[in-house]
């Protein structure tokens, strides 16, 4: 087992941060990889320590778990995503190890999701030592491509997780080992200045300053450092992908599997691998000057779905994988698909939208139970408009953004539009293959979104999300439009009904002409774990989900409770975690939706046991978003702070 080492790096206003070092046998010299997160290294997410024995064990990197400013047991206060003063922190931990005594001056980011986000906003401010990032589950685009909006829509079941979920984790204290003497004022001045995230995203409904902070897509000339890109088709940050390819102007590598947003090695659906080696090879050339090659292999490496009967807790996706040599391809050629050539071959179509069409998509960021993989589309597609072209005689690939280009009218000023392209198999399954959500309120522009004339005609674009699928020979292919994807996003504010002119509209599809170009296959590691198994399947902790449709109040509603206690371990405390919520919305009225959520956090030191809950509820009408926030944190039964938040945010065209 690797050694550990328990610091504290004093920032430059005198604050300092908690870190670990996991220490390779010997002196040194050795590059380091760093990791920076807000989920508390040693309880909520101390599980991810075999990862860092192993990175010091096997391949001789010195690795540095960081909590970020404000969170886990550094100072300060948790103040939002990714803020300056986090990135500033994150670039002078980089030449705090640059200059320790058994480093060799590089240094290497990396992480899932949070610190595949971190790794390119501060590879953007280049500190001289950052040779080299690997960005897993991450985004270029903080607005479009995160868990907050969605073609300009607010996202609705996101809220009623994460976002909970990081409130009750910015409220538990500092571990008391690591500060003996401070931990319970420190604690307190931590409550005490604590505002939930959840209310600055919603007060920025629009792609402003706000989220052009930390955007890589703003300017992807500004990493120099060498960046490895890994990608899921089951996960909702997938749009990075081949824009990073195309646009990164430094050495660069992308692994786009077919992976939920999740643990690549024993997440479903697979085939997995063994991510460690790969991202060992990648610092070792950029971090150690290893010429293993890695940078002249084709910069693409790709898992190419097939269909596969649709499951919610899908094990394996039928596929193969393949080399890309570069981004754009030579022998991808767009192919429209116009709706006039389909089943519904002419004239005008309506439809009377529903706010509750869309939950067999489910959440664009599944990652396990309760958060399914898609299923058979065919439940909503009894409230869609859709569109069949006749049973193909040849494969047809696809490898990038499908563009639904549709002349569309609407009877209110808000509306939205919602684009699934499926794959409907012989048995008539239809099968998820990509989506894409455009509020119409944004059609030209989501700084500054401008409402509808009703009755009126627009030609707008969607631009579904980037993927790779082969429509094997006797499957169709499907284009569904709807006014909604609930629960993923928040439904429009009012009813509306959808006119769409079928003559001048299509689905264009980025086909792949010819073969590829590449013969040789990759060849990836392959796991040392198993795979997770399904939910229930000697699963010690709660989980329960409903989904029901159409309910005698006229509402539809999901509501989910998972979670449970854990038993210390070596590596953390006793914990027990748990997360329920409920959202629902109106059938006839759209604009009334709501979410009611709450987690719980209870943590047993030989010190103190303490308990964080935070429970929200939203509700909306046309106008606005009504939030009232509760927070609670307690100390062996005795409270510490009760922090309460109410506001009502004003709708801007959402």
């Amino acid at each position: 087992m690797a050694r550990t080492d328990e610091v504290l790096i004093t920032m430059r206003d005198g604050i300092r941060l908690a870190a670990t070092l996991f220490e390779p046998d010997g002196d040194g010299p050795w590059p380091a990889l760093l990791e920076a997160l807000p989920y508390r290294k040693d309880d909520l997410t101390a599980e991810y320590r075999p990862e860092y024995h192993r990175f010091a064990e096997e391949f001789g990197y010195l690795v540095c778990r960081l909590d970020i400013r404000g969170t886990g047991s550094s100072e300060g206060r948790p103040a939002g995503e990714y803020t300056a003063d986090e990135l500033d922190d994150i670039a002078e931990v980089i030449a705090w190890l640059a200059a320790q005594p058994w480093s060799n001056g590089t240094v290497g980011m990396y992480g899932t999701s949070w610190s595949g986000f971190n790794s390119l906003q501060v590879a953007m401010l280049r500190p001289p030592a950052l040779r080299a990032v690997c960005s897993i589950f991450a985004s270029d685009d903080r607005y479009a491509d995160d868990v907050h909006y969605f073609g300009g829509a607010l996202k609705q079941l996101d809220l009623a997780d994460w976002c909970t979920y990081m409130d009750a984790s910015n409220v538990l204290p500092p571990v008391p080992r690591l500060a003996p003497d401070d931990w319970r004022e420190r604690w307190e001045l931590r409550l005490d200045s604590y505002v939930p995230w959840m209310l600055e995203w919603l007060e920025h409904q629009t792609y402003d300053a706000f989220w052009k902070h930390g955007s890589l897509r703003e300017d992807y000339a500004a990493i120099e450092a060498a960046t490895m890109l890994v990608t899921g088709w089951a996960d909702g940050y997938t749009n990075i992908a081949l824009r990073g390819v195309a646009e990164l102007r430094c050495p660069r590598r992308l692994l786009a599997g077919p992976w939920s947003h999740a643990d690549v090695e024993t997440s479903r659906p697979g085939p997995n691998i063994d991510l460690v080696p790969e991202m060992a090879r990648w610092w070792d050339r950029w971090l150690k000057g290893i010429d293993n090659g890695v940078d002249r292999e084709p910069p693409i490496v790709v898992f190419v779905r097939r269909p596969t009967p649709p499951e919610p807790e899908l094990a394996v996706h039928r596929g193969e994988w393949r080399f890309e040599p570069g981004w754009p391809l030579e022998r991808s050629r767009p192919r429209s698909l116009p709706l006039s050539s389909s089943n519904r071959p002419g004239g005008i179509d309506q439809l009377e939208v529903r706010g509750d069409v869309g939950s067999t998509a489910w959440i664009s960021c599944a990652a396990a139970p309760p958060w399914w993989q898609p299923v058979d589309q065919r439940p909503d597609e009894a409230h869609s408009l859709v569109y069949d072209w006749a049973p193909l005689e040849d494969e047809l690939e696809i490898l990038g953004h499908p563009i639904a280009r549709v002349a569309v009218r609407s009877s209110a000023p808000v509306a939205y539009l919602s684009a699934k392209l499926c794959d409907v198999h012989p048995d008539g399954t239809s099968q998820l293959v990509t989506r894409g959500l455009l509020n119409l309120a944004h059609r030209d522009s989501r700084e500054a979104p401008a409402p509808l004339r009703p009755g009126s005609w627009y030609d707008v674009i969607v631009e579904l999300e980037v993927t790779s699928w082969i429509f094997e020979r006797g499957h169709r292919v499907r284009l569904d439009l709807a006014g909604a994807d609930w629960p993923n996003c928040w439904p429009p504010p009012e009813p509306v009904t959808l006119g769409v002119d079928t003559a001048r509209s299509a689905i264009e599809l980025p086909v792949l002409e010819e073969p590829a170009p590449i013969r040789d296959r990759p060849d990836l590691p392959t796991p040392r774990r198993p795979q997770i198994a399904p939910a229930g399947d000697g699963d010690s902790g709660e989980l329960e989900v409903s989904i029901e449709r159409g309910r005698p109040d006229g509402t539809s509603r999901v509501a989910f409770r998972y979670g449970g206690p854990t038993e210390a371990t070596d590596e953390g405390p006793e914990l027990d975690q748990r997360y329920e919520g409920a959202l629902g919305v109106s059938i006839a009225d759209p604009g009334r939706a709501w979410v009611d959520a709450s987690a719980t956090f209870r943590i047993t030191w030989p010190e103190a046991v303490v308990t964080s809950r935070t429970h929200s509820r939203i509700d909306s009408d046309a106008e606005a978003y009504d939030v009232r926030i509760e927070i609670d944190a307690m100390q062996d039964g005795e409270t510490v702070r009760s922090l309460r938040f109410e506001r009502r945010i004003p709708r801007n065209l959402q």
